[in-house]
């Protein structure tokens, strides 16, 4: 009897940063995932400060045997590094290795488990459910200069307003406006009683220090953390790899 193909590698691909703490949360994460889908190999790789670069992975992956990758962004938006950084490094890894299939898979957001992951950081952090009503939300992001991804957010913070929050208003810590500061000064002039800030943004490193700084100049009430290896985020990584799969059994099957 034949036995089953193996699953697609999972190579979840992380911008990377100088801060140490960026790498250190990647593979916290790919533990979870892990941890959730045994059988399951999860790879990391960073397109730029940390080691291993993507390229380097594949070429491991190539030469041990592995004939099929999924690689998912690690961003929440589909903005530049989705659009052309990855697409680019994934096609110069294929052409090295044409027996290696790779897919790229989309981005974390928009997703529900995405909000659900902001609102466990914000109790993790002091609010309790029935503050929703009182409580003014900062969703403050990294930014980007992307239309599409600013407008992505922008959305995000309007269908999260709806689920009993008094205000939701969306940041970003560079490359668009408002900033976390101003959004917070804004909520209090509209004397909003209480107001938090949830880090849209998944692992530390230097926009997500300006977003806390932001927020503490402010006087929020309320600093969550940035999402790291949430139980959500890990599902979700999950579910995006195997919306990949599906999409390649379709148009197989097609």
């Amino acid at each position: 009897m034949t036995s089953p193909a193996p699953a697609p590698v999972l190579l979840v691909i992380a911008h990377g940063s100088r801060d140490p703490r960026h790498a250190a949360t990647v593979a916290a994460l790919c533990a979870r995932v892990r941890s959730l889908r045994a059988g399951t190999r999860v790879e990391a790789a960073f397109l730029d400060f940390n080691a291993p670069r993507v390229g380097q992975v594949l070429d491991r992956l190539a030469a041990e045997g592995s004939r099929e990758v999924i690689a998912l962004p690690l961003l929440l938006t589909r903005a530049f590094h989705a659009k052309a950084d990855i697409p680019a490094v994934l096609r110069e890894a294929t052409a090295r290795h044409p027996d290696l299939r790779v897919r790229q898979a989309e981005v974390l957001g928009p997703a529900p488990l995405l909000t659900r992951a902001l609102e466990r950081r914000l109790y993790e952090a002091g609010l309790r459910p029935g503050d929703r009503r009182s409580t003014g939300v900062v969703l403050a992001s990294a930014g980007s200069t992307d239309p599409e991804a600013i407008a992505v957010i922008a959305e995000i913070a309007r269908e999260w307003r709806h689920t009993g929050w008094c205000a939701v208003r969306p940041a970003f810590a560079s490359a668009s406006l408002p900033r976390t500061e101003d959004a917070v000064r804004a909520l209090r002039a509209e004397g909003v009683r209480r107001v938090a800030v949830a880090p849209y943004v998944i692992a530390p490193g230097r926009l997500p220090d300006r977003i806390a700084r932001g927020a503490l100049e402010a006087g929020a009430d309320v600093l969550a953390e940035v999402l790291g290896p949430a139980p959500e985020l890990a599902r979700l990584l999950l579910r995006r790899y195997d919306e990949a799969r599906a999409r390649e059994l379709t148009a197989l099957t097609a």
